[in-house]
């Protein structure tokens, strides 16, 4: 029976470990030093080594050769360990064995001496499960352990486990492996294997693994399977259900012309190639990471990237600040798509929301009708009130028109903290500081839109960003006027001849906080 990759090419020694050479130097040393500790525990996402690291320690513990950072592999203590049979490696998966009852049973028999190793070995897979009395259980023997025992705990979520059970282990955070050693891993089995591949086909398996060496190698698998025994970029992409970076190029070229029409149509051509939208948006979040970074730094594009002369083109149609948007709307769009009514409708509205909030050309001021309230009608048409943009012109008028925006609790202050960066007859771009992001939530945003269109017309296009601010929100003014206020009331206090006459003669002195303007 043929083996699956990921168990026939697990690591077996240090050495072959991927992406987690700090661990491995750390463990290297103490082991070298005979700097044993009775509890360790490890730390990271799925498949970056946990289990595997732990039992290259077992067998660093209990190899015949001693005590060592390299172990044979040879002698029957290693390979008893490999094949999953040596009687002092006790592995528990805690997922399943919650109970303080097991945990009782298991730390009864730590107690006997190991029967055929140096050390008994408990693995702990994923200890953050077990339940509050267990950990109690188990906190007694980690206190006073007996010096024949280790225990290696193993989780994906140690904030889960209490502090007094973390303070007695040594702690390792596993992260998870770049993609470029993903690739080269899975490019030295597949020599090894004898099976023909391309580069694309491995970089695919390797960026949908997303950090998992194991997920990276079941991947590979399948891959392998569904490509009749070979791995190829057309087949590999299939079974991924990965998007053709040709469709995000067409898809950018359409967002920098303006194209609905172009947009909505290769969302269809995807649609019946039964594409993934959610790695679309995936895809689409790193292309214009890729495209910004490249504005600036145009040398990390490597010369051998078949990307490169599109990419490089693509660069030209935008500016800045739209690939700062359109970024930022791709990752949102991929964190709402479970929300929407299907993957394709999820994808179609992110591109027309993207084309929606387009940055407005130019940055002369122009005109932004504000509403001015009329007597005698319950509506009437706003009067003409000129915005500038708020690094250089008047701020009030985005502040009056706050305050009659009628909003009420966070969409109000969402309001208060945002200021009119950019603003056109039909388009109003809103820019708040990152301290206040908080407020960013796609609910307030809406409420706020809802208001202004209710204010100034149905095809108001308004849209948010995130940077530097200028410090004239509606909420900085009124701030900046009550400092203003209070240091004219604290000066006024200072200088009443009674006031200063009592802290002279008292030895007293000023409360500031308990100034309260008028």
């Amino acid at each position: 029976m043929t083996q699956v990759l990921a168990r026939k090419w697990r690591p077996r020694t240090f050495t072959e470990l991927v992406g987690q050479e700090h661990v491995v130097r750390a463990l290297s040393n103490a082991l070298r030093q005979q700097r044993l500790h009775h509890a360790y525990l490890f730390t990271g996402t799925r498949g970056v080594g946990k289990t595997t690291l732990a039992r290259i320690l077992a067998k660093s513990l209990n190899c015949e050769t001693g005590v060592t950072d390299a172990p044979c592999g040879k002698c029957g203590a290693c390979t008893d360990i490999d094949a999953g049979r040596f009687v002092d490696l006790i592995e528990l998966d805690a997922a399943s064995n919650t109970q303080v009852d097991s945990m009782r049973e298991l730390l009864d028999n730590a107690l006997y001496a190991p029967t055929a190793g140096r050390y008994k070995i408990y693995i702990i897979d994923e200890v953050h499960m077990l339940s509050r009395s267990a950990f109690n259980a188990m906190l007694k023997t980690l206190e006073e352990p007996p010096g024949h025992v280790k225990f290696i705990l193993a989780t994906t979520d140690p904030q889960k486990i209490p502090v007094t059970v973390l303070s007695r282990c040594l702690q390792f955070g596993l992260k998870q492996i770049p993609q470029q050693q993903i690739r080269d891993r899975l490019t030295q089995v597949l020599g090894e294997e004898g099976i023909t591949s391309d580069a694309p086909s491995v970089a695919l398996v390797a960026r949908a693994a997303e950090g998992s060496l194991r997920d990276a190698l079941s991947l590979l698998d399948q891959a392998i399977a569904h490509g009749g025994g070979t791995l190829e970029e057309a087949s590999t992409r299939a079974m991924l259900g990965v998007v053709d970076k040709t469709y995000l190029h067409s898809i950018l070229r359409a967002l920098a012309a303006g194209d609905g029409a172009a947009l909505a149509a290769e969302a269809e051509r995807m649609a019946e190639r039964s594409l993934s939208f959610e790695s679309a948006l995936q895809d689409l979040s790193v292309m214009l990471h890729r495209l910004a970074l490249a504005q600036v730094v145009p040398q990390s594009l490597p010369e051998d990237d078949p990307d490169a002369p599109a990419l490089l083109e693509l660069t030209r149609r935008f500016a800045a600040d739209e690939l700062q948007l359109h970024y930022q709307i791709a990752v949102q769009g991929r964190a709402e798509i479970g929300l929407a009514p299907d993957e394709h409708a999820g994808f179609v509205m992110t591109l027309l929301r993207m084309l929606a909030f387009a940055p407005v050309a130019g940055g002369a001021a122009v005109a932004v009708p504000v509403p001015r309230p009329a007597s005698g009608a319950a509506t009437a048409a706003p009067a003409a009130a000129t915005v500038k943009p708020a690094s250089g012109g008047d701020p009030t008028a985005w502040a009056d028109l706050v305050a009659q925006l009628g909003l009420s609790a966070m969409a109000n202050q969402l309001a208060l903290r945002c200021e009119m960066s950019r603003s056109g007859d039909d388009a109003i771009e809103l820019r708040i500081s990152p301290a206040d992001e908080k407020l960013f939530d796609k609910p307030y945003r809406d409420k706020l839109t809802a208001a202004l269109r209710q204010h100034l017309g149905p095809k108001l296009r308004v849209s948010f960003a995130s940077g530097e601010t200028a410090g004239v929100s509606p909420k900085a003014l009124t701030d900046r006027k009550a400092g203003e206020r209070k240091a004219a009331a604290v000066a006024e206090i200072q200088d009443d001849p009674f006031v200063r006459e009592l802290i002279e003669d008292f030895d007293g002195s000023l409360d500031h906080g308990s100034i309260r303007p008028k």
